[in-house]
């Protein structure tokens, strides 16, 4: 018997019992539909972030004081290291030490809120040069200007706004040229940042930048940095100058055994590569749970598929005795095993794809407006196989069953 009318067959038999069938096929549907959606929002994550360290530039090398952290209480020790000072700075700066370093500047975290007349707001208060942002990152100034390398020296009381700080604080009133207070210290605003919104993980929008030297001076009554950021000259030579930095902190604080170090660095291309890894890992993990719902679906398929054989005896042995042998038998109830999982798979993969079509826009619409939409191709390619080998699994041994039926008795069956 021909493969197409076998096909024919299984599909009558499918029409047959149809609230079986769908029930069947519900349960392979709902599992490739949730396979489908996680495959679909991890690449949009992924997609995301990546996008979001780009933005940032390949050329870019976060040096921070303390060892790398590995978890909640890493990180909050890493804010308080004093590794990182003025002395680091310098030596970084040195074209001797790091020849492929364009720029090197440190930066601090200020705590607090800052206030104006009454009004008062927490912004990300950050110690460092207004200028390396705009730079760097392209984030024009809106109104008034930067302050200048001469007032990071000079220990200068002055500042520039993210535009929702602005907004908080003086309204539709001009901020250039007036003074906000900071832990009781007044900082004349100079320049305002256009709108930007989130810029790399930093929302530009609620950024208050002062001078480092001020912050440590009138503020913290401290003496380190948290962050130091090297731009190398190209994206090219962005490892061999992160060779350089390790080489020379690891000179100048007598550390021969890198697993002591008290620094650590981290590259946008070494973090967007871990990115990746961290998010395949946890796609594939979410996808290998919610596959269970697949075992399952394939259960009721291996069931569903006993109760036909059980229904079908007369059939079976009508077919064997007009000559039909026990190979035949067995694809052709084998194939209405992985026609039920193909069609619960297909379904499913279309369903998928609307569903993470629509939470991708509702992300876009309320989480991160440069959320995207991605539906890559090796999801369907998984989901189409799995469906099929779930049918070939829990659909054999039904067909070895119906094989194994005598014709003698299966005509004798009632």
């Amino acid at each position: 018997m021909s493969i197409k009318h076998s096909i024919r067959i299984a599909f009558k038999a499918l029409k047959i019992n149809k609230s079986r069938s769908f029930l069947t096929i519900l349960g392979i549907l709902i599992g490739i539909t949730a396979i489908m959606m996680m495959m679909a929002l991890g690449r949009g994550a992924e997609d995301l972030i990546i996008g979001e360290i780009s933005s940032f530039g390949g050329e870019i090398i976060a040096i921070n004081p303390g060892q790398e952290p590995t978890g909640p209480t890493d990180i909050a020790g890493a804010l308080f290291a004093d590794s990182l000072k003025a002395r680091e700075v310098e030596l970084l700066r040195q074209k001797s030490n790091v020849p492929y370093a364009k720029e090197v500047q440190p930066f601090v975290m200020v705590p607090g809120s800052a206030s104006y007349e009454g009004e008062t707001y927490t912004p990300m208060i950050m110690g460092g040069s207004a200028d390396f942002f705009v730079r760097n990152f392209g984030i024009p100034i809106e109104e008034g200007n930067v302050f200048t390398e001469d007032d990071i020296k000079q220990k200068e009381n002055v500042a520039v706004l993210g535009h929702k700080v602005k907004k908080e604080l003086f309204g539709e009133s001009d901020a250039v040229g007036k003074y906000i207070k900071i832990k009781d210290q007044k900082f004349k605003v100079v320049g305002i940042f256009v709108e930007k919104g989130v810029v790399a993980f930093f929302n530009m929008d609620e950024l208050v930048i002062i001078p480092h030297t001020s912050a440590q001076s009138y503020i913290l009554g401290t003496n380190y940095y948290q962050e130091i950021d090297v731009i190398a000259e190209s994206a090219d030579v962005v490892y061999q100058t992160a060779a350089d930095i390790e080489r020379t902190l690891r000179e100048a604080h007598g550390i021969s055994d890198p697993d002591k170090d008290d620094f650590y660095v981290t590259t946008m291309q070494g973090a967007a590569e871990q990115i990746q890894t961290i998010i395949a890992t946890l796609t594939a993990f979410l996808s290998s749970v919610v596959a269970i719902a697949l075992v399952v679906g394939g259960v009721g398929v291996m069931n569903i598929m006993l109760v036909s054989v059980t229904e079908r005896t007369r059939e079976i042995g009508l077919r064997k005795a007009v000559g039909a042998t026990e190979k035949e038998i067995k694809q052709q109830f084998l194939l209405e095993a992985v026609l039920l999982t193909f069609i619960g798979g297909f379904v499913g993969i279309v369903l998928g794809g609307i569903l993470s079509f629509l939470v991708a826009l509702g992300l876009a619409q309320f989480v991160a407006s440069n959320w995207s939409f991605s539906f890559p191709f090796s999801a369907i390619l998984l989901g189409m196989g799995v469906t099929t080998l779930v049918g070939v699994v829990f659909g054999l041994y039904p067909a070895k069953k119906a094989a194994e039926r005598s014709p003698i008795d299966a005509l004798r069956y009632e």
